[in-house]
């Protein structure tokens, strides 16, 4: 049995099944599913700091750094809930 406030991760290139299998996973195990480029473009969309900083990146075509990935994940993370990201 997993743990309350625990959760799964996973990495991978883009089109190699992240999202889908996470999708199932969160389904079966009754988890929340957090989509990091749901939550990415939201923070753009509402122009917040974190968006603006990520915003220069993306219309680059560049990656966001992982410390400002971090700080938009934590910021939608809810103490003790049991996720997939």
């Amino acid at each position: 049995m997993v743990e309350e406030g625990k959760g799964f991760i996973f990495i991978g290139p883009p089109g190699s099944g992240k999202g889908t299998q996470a999708k199932k996973l969160a389904e079966f195990l009754n988890y929340s599913f957090i989509s990091t480029g749901d939550i990415l473009r939201e923070e753009v969309k509402r122009n917040t700091k974190i968006g603006k900083f990520a915003k220069e990146y993306m219309e680059k075509g560049l990656l966001v750094p992982d410390d400002l990935m971090l700080k938009i994940i934590k910021k939608n993370l809810k103490k003790g809930i049991r996720f997939i990201l």
